[in-house]
């Protein structure tokens, strides 16, 4: 039987490469895991035990070159280590195999449902998901759980992920004014969580509100013969 002799020396995640230097060649690559790492961070403003990466390299062996999803949530981590942020994401350093890796299928198949398939397996990623909006017959949205040792693809959208406490789906929004399907965040009841473009429309539609509502209070304390000034 082979003995495996660690490295005796393990590169930090600033000593390598944050990703494959491969530019993405889908807008989308970098829109869609950047609305959920977006929502995420308004879902979960108190938490600081989880990281988002976006188009960064995940590195399983300090010889090997790293694997670089679109992007990847892990949990049990420190959000942040300090102001430089992470380069990198060395599982060695980390401590923690990602819980969920993300591919967006640009025009062509990039291996997602062979080699990248195999290596998310091999590595113990739990949920492995592909969004694609090209496919005519199939599902836009896969969700794939690993069940000993092979994927198996959950039905349903949104896609509720125990162990992250949180549901996956795609559905039709507005994202940087871009009108399109969209992959969001959904809580344990199916309600989707807000962007933060919707956030700030609701809050912007609250404070319409509340002023409507001084301004008519205003003019019926006129009404009556009262300054409102005064009475502040």
């Amino acid at each position: 039987m082979l003995e495996y002799k660690s490295p005796k020396y393990f590169p930090s995640s600033e000593e390598l490469l944050d990703s494959d230097e491969t530019p993405v060649d889908n807008e989308l690559q970098d829109l869609i895991p950047g609305l959920l790492k977006a929502i995420l961070a308004m879902a979960w403003p108190n938490r600081m035990d989880w990281f988002f990466g976006v188009d960064m390299g995940i590195y399983y062996d300090p010889d090997k070159p790293a694997i670089v999803p679109d992007g990847f949530l892990s949990l049990g981590v420190e959000r942040f280590f300090d102001e430089e942020l992470r380069l990198s994401y060395a599982i060695w350093e980390e401590e923690c195999v990602p819980a969920m890796v993300l591919e967006v299928v640009s025009q062509t198949y990039r291996k997602e449902y062979s080699q990248k398939k195999l290596d998310y397996a091999n590595l113990g990623v739990l949920y492995y998901v592909i969004y694609s909006s090209r496919r005519r017959r199939k599902p836009h949205l896969e969700v794939h759980r690993l069940v000993d040792g092979e994927y198996v693809l959950q039905p349903g959208n949104p896609v509720w992920l125990p162990e992250i406490g949180l549901a996956i789906g795609a559905e039709r929004g507005i994202y940087q004014g871009i009108t399109r399907e969209w992959l969001y965040w959904y809580d344990d009841l199916g309600q989707r969580f807000l962007t933060p473009e919707e956030r700030a429309q609701v809050a912007e539609q609250q404070a319409q509100v509340a002023e409507q509502r001084a301004q008519r209070l205003a003019e019926q304390l006129r009404a009556m013969g009262l300054d409102p000034d005064s009475l502040v």
